[in-house]
């Protein structure tokens, strides 16, 4: 398997929000509970979950760090309570 370099060259490294796009296939069954969770709750999107599910996955695994606690508690909390 291939080891991958981690370490970041800070002449390199922004301050900016990095994102990344890629494709997936889901189960029609976690498809459409995750439409029906975004329906009940309008400040979620499929993008948010699938965020919060990384990070929170990641972080149980014991990969930390401080951005990726960041990522996680932002979209974890910072929900409009009145819905």
């Amino acid at each position: 398997m291939q080891k991958f370099n981690c370490d970041q060259d800070p002449i390199l490294t922004s301050n900016k929000e990095e994102v990344i796009s890629f494709k997936c296939e889901l189960q029609e069954n976690l498809q459409k509970a995750m439409k029906e969770f975004v329906e009940e709750h309008p400040n979620w999107d499929q993008y948010r979950i699938l965020q919060a599910a990384i990070a929170g996955f990641l972080m149980q695994k014991g990969f930390h760090n401080r951005d990726l606690t960041r990522l996680y508690v932002g979209n974890m909390f910072s929900m409009n309570f009145k819905d």
